[in-house]
């Protein structure tokens, strides 16, 4: 019996109706050109426009780089295994393709929560902060990323810790039991979602607590400052994050972690389909949201190099949120690492 025979007998997606299958490799395909489109176009705005040249700005580079490999390099598989009903590229590739997923999402997810703590320290430590994100740090911060994102995977590529290959199961490429009936599965689901989830939950509720206080500080002394629309802003940012960020992640890791049988077949669709969908979701989330970066996009698309910006500057804020915030709290509080 030949390899993709073996697959064809126990593609979980050969049972699936034609038109679910369709629609979803149809998505797909809208995911990933949208995708490529708008991580290249954020990529190319942050390289030619000085004035987006910020800490958070290599962090977000990093984390469309790494959409942007998953739009080109898994996407096109997954929607050709959506159309066919099963994986037809042989065990090499069967291997390569899960071993990017795994890696870019990876990097995404650690990048995330890299953001997330780069906008706590921002807000809660700012004389510390020009310390913290030195020039050389944050390459070291982005390249600890990639290589803890891939370099966990090197047990499971050499078969010391599960293997990837052909999942009966899940009728798709990913990460299967050794010959010792060992997984990484669990292990990664840990490091690249549980972690990076507290990681954002616990630094954004910081940013809001510290930004409640900062503006009851200033009350106390009679600013008479609106602090509701500030405090709605930061919890509408810190809402969409973690929304999204579970949404789109949760439900794959909840298949293939917690449903190991497949009890509920769909799922393995949906969760594939919002996990290829936050490749295209990052840059509208991180990036459109900001009226530099919107600005940033007009200017490169007209072929236009953004004016310069004194890059001396120790600490580059991306709104004008978050630079009231820094400036209040250190003018209110006595003593700004408090």
């Amino acid at each position: 019996m030949t390899e993709n025979s073996t697959l064809d007998d126990f593609s979980v997606l050969t049972r699936y109706s034609r038109p679910l299958l369709t629609a979803a490799g149809v998505i797909t395909i809208i995911t990933m050109i949208i995708g490529i489109l708008g991580n290249l176009l954020t990529v190319i705005a942050l390289i030619r426009n000085s004035k987006m040249r910020t800490v958070a700005a290599a962090f977000i580079a990093s984390l469309c780089i790494s959409d942007l490999l998953i739009c080109i390099i898994v996407l096109p598989f997954g929607a050709h295994q959506f159309f066919v009903g099963t994986w037809t590229h042989g065990s090499f590739l069967c291997t390569i393709i899960p071993m990017m997923r795994y890696g870019s999402v990876g990097v995404s997810l650690l990048s995330i929560a890299t953001i997330s703590i780069n906008r706590y320290i921002l807000i809660a430590w700012p004389n510390v902060y020009p310390k913290v994100y030195t020039k050389l740090k944050v390459a070291l911060y982005i390249g600890i990323i990639w290589i803890c994102s891939y370099g966990l995977q090197i047990p499971t590529i050499f078969e010391i810790w599960g293997k990837f290959g052909f999942d009966e199961k899940l009728g798709t490429c990913s990460i299967v039991k050794d010959k010792y009936g060992n997984s990484s599965k669990t292990a990664l689901f840990i490091i690249g979602f549980v972690l990076p989830a507290i990681i954002i939950i616990v630094s954004y509720s910081k940013i809001y607590w510290v930004v409640r206080k900062s503006h009851k500080r200033l009350n106390k002394h009679g600013s008479g400052l609106n602090t509701k629309r500030s405090d709605m802003r930061i919890t509408k940012m810190f809402l969409v994050i973690f929304v999204c960020f579970t949404v789109c992640y949760l439900p794959l890791t909840i298949a293939k972690v917690f449903d190991p049988d497949l009890k509920s077949p769909p799922l393995l669709v949906v969760a594939y389909i919002l996990l290829y969908f936050a490749a295209c979701l990052n840059p509208v989330i991180y990036v459109t949201m900001n009226k530099q970066y919107r600005q940033a996009y007009f200017d490169t698309l007209k072929c236009r190099v953004g004016t310069s910006f004194d890059s001396n500057s120790p600490v580059q804020q991306n709104s004008r949120s978050i630079m009231s915030v820094v400036f209040l709290k250190n003018v209110v509080s006595p003593n700004p690492k408090v």
